[in-house]
Order: structure tokens, then C-alpha cells, then sequence
């Protein structure tokens, strides 16, 4: 770990999946994190909890809806990464209201927050469902918008209010477009998860959606210095990025894997509940991450195999395994 202090940065979304990755990167890194956790009257401070305490990291609550507080967060820092967000794909079918107010008016509260405090890096996170079912692979940032869910649209939203603050104002935003992110700490909606603590809990019969999509993978550590390197790759300002591997493997073949690793014989089983509407599935995902490789020199160092293995690893502790309600379809 380098003690040189390069900066100061804010994470919001830090609370989450990516965001306690990326802040425990950045740590490491030597920067000064200003981490964003949502505010909750319980004092928690969700993934963060399990980040190391450190000087040079700042924790604060409250939420990106609140254009004055995206304000306040922002002063003094160099670089923000926008992360924080409704993610669930199956919750945006019901609640799309709140998916348009966080994610599209939270991205516009940052950049107008950016704006206004001079910061001199905005990496805004975008996802791959903004492609939709692949028309071509594999799909590079040209690759047509295709907004399938309500999730995706409000991300497609996102994505060009950031660009359009690029445009009108110069705001030096770089869209970080990461493919299907799995690791420790995900949330038990994404399919790896889900199954993994299926297995981990003694289930013989797992539940799963449609196993015929295929998805591009990516290790959590992977995608974060991908962050990282958009972060800091000189030049890049105004310009999409996908994160990605360039491969593609089906959600059966994943699960076998997961099975093979965790030695299990369980069977599985179409949960109706767990799938998507015809037209909001989304059957292919394989990304082209050549302009992130040529531009910053990132490349993946995980394999789907070593990915796999140290995501069991982590879910099979029990204090970690403890946290998953495995019994109930988190949405």
C-alpha cells in the first residue's frame, strides 16, 4: 500500500457492491475517499462495514436525489466516481418512478454538482443492459441503445445527461460502461449469487430464471480498476468506455461451473417468479473492451474460473454467508 496521497475523490454508491470495491482500491492507491453511503436511521453504512478504517477515508449519509447535498459532497474533491443507483432489473418493473428520480435526476444532481465545484473528473457508471439483446458481437460503445426494461432506460438517461454536460459545458465526464460484475459482497438478485447460497445453504433443488442468456463477466477487482484507469488515463474526457472481457458464457454453463467448484449435485428448477417479460430479456451480452485496453492499458487478470472460485470462497465463510437471506427471491 503507497502512503503518497494522490488526491481527493468521492464515491457515491460506495455503500454498494462496486463502490466498496472501488474505495478499498482507491485506499490502497493513496487517495482520499469521500465515500457516499445512502442515509438510514439504523447507522449502517452497508458494504463500507466491511472496508478497513483509515485516515484519508470520510464517510457521509444522505442521498443523490438531493441536488444540495450532491453539492456540498462534491466541494473540495478532484475526481468523483458516480456509482449510487437502482440496479434491480425486477424491482425497476414496479417502481420505475424511483429508478427515473435516482438514477436519472442523481446523475444530472452530480454533474450540475461537478459543475458548479470545478471538479476535474467525472466518471459516470453506466451498464451494459443500455445495449439490450446484442445485434452484433461483439458490441462496442456504437452498438445501438436498447431499453428493455425500465432499469435500462433510466440508465440510457443517465448516460446522456452526463454527455450532454460534456457538450453544452464542458464537464470532463467519462462514461464507464462495466458488463455483468460479480465478486464478494453482491447483492443475492444477481444469478451468481443467488446460487452459490443456494448451495452453500444445503439447498438439492436451486431456483433460477432463464438459463439460455449468455453474459460477458467480469470479476469484481477487474472491473474496478477499470475505474480506476478511466480515472486517471489522461485525454479520455467525453468518451464511453465498456468494461468488459470479450467473452461470453450462458447462465447453464455458469451454473455448472458454480456446481463443479462446490462440488453439488443439486438440480435445478425454472422459478416463474424469477423471469423477466418476453421482450425485456435480454438474450445476449459480449462486450468489446478495446478502447478501454488501447487508451489506459487495462486488461482483465481474472479468469471465470479463478473469478468463480474466490467468489465461493468469500460466501462460503460463515460470517459472510450469514448476511444472505437465501430462502426469499431478493428483487
Amino acid at each position: 500500500m503507497t502512503e503518497q496521497k494522490k488526491g481527493k475523490v468521492l464515491v457515491t454508491g460506495a455503500d454498494g457492491f462496486i463502490g466498496s470495491h472501488l474505495t478499498e482500491l482507491l485506499l490502497d492507491e493513496g487517495y482520499e475517499v469521500r465515500a457516499l453511503s445512502q442515509y438510514n436511521s439504523f447507522n449502517n453504512t452497508g458494504w463500507l462495514e466491511d472496508v478497513a478504517a483509515s485516515g484519508r477515508l470520510e464517510i457521509v449519509s444522505g442521498d443523490v436525489r438531493d441536488a444540495a447535498f450532491c453539492r456540498r459532497i462534491a466541494e473540495g474533491t478532484d475526481t468523483i466516481y458516480h456509482l449510487a443507483a437502482l440496479i434491480a432489473i425486477p424491482y425497476s418493473y414496479e417502481a420505475p418512478g424511483n429508478y427515473v428520480d435516482t438514477n436519472v435526476g442523481g446523475t444530472l444532481n452530480i454533474c450540475q454538482a461537478a459543475k458548479d465545484c470545478g471538479t476535474k473528473r467525472v466518471i459516470v457508471t453506466s451498464t451494459s443492459e443500455v445495449y439490450g439483446t446484442a445485434r452484433y458481437v461483439p458490441i462496442d460503445e456504437a452498438h445501438p441503445r436498447q431499453p428493455q426494461s425500465p432499469y435500462s432506460a433510466t440508465k440510457i438517461g443517465a448516460d446522456a445527461i452526463a454527455q450532454s454536460f460534456y457538450n453544452a459545458f464542458g464537464l470532463p465526464v467519462v462514461t464507464a460502461r462495466p458488463f455483468n460484475t460479480y465478486g464478494p459482497r453482491q447483492s443475492a438478485r444477481a444469478i451468481i449469487p443467488t446460487i452459490i447460497t443456494q448451495i452453500a445453504n444445503g439447498a438439492k433443488e436451486i431456483k433460477v430464471g432463464d438459463l439460455t442468456p449468455t453474459r460477458d463477466f467480469n470479476f469484481v477487482k477487474d472491473t474496478v480498476r477499470g475505474f480506476l484507469a478511466l480515472g486517471e488515463a489522461p485525454g479520455i474526457e467525453g468518451q464511453e468506455f465498456n468494461i468488459s472481457t470479450g467473452t461470453e458464457i450462458s447462465m447453464a454453463d455458469t451454473l455448472a461451473t458454480i456446481a463443479r467448484i462446490m462440488e453439488s449435485d443439486v438440480r435445478y428448477v425454472t422459478d416463474p417468479e424469477r423471469l423477466r417479460p418476453a421482450n425485456s430479456e435480454v438474450f445476449r451480452l459480449c462486450g468489446d473492451s478495446t478502447r478501454l485496453r488501447e487508451l489506459t492499458g487495462w486488461a482483465p487478470r481474472y479468469s471465470l474460473e479463478d473469478g468463480l472460485r474466490a467468489t465461493v470462497d468469500w460466501f462460503r465463510r460463515p460470517e459472510n454467508l450469514v448476511k444472505y437471506k437465501w430462502q426469499i427471491y431478493n428483487r
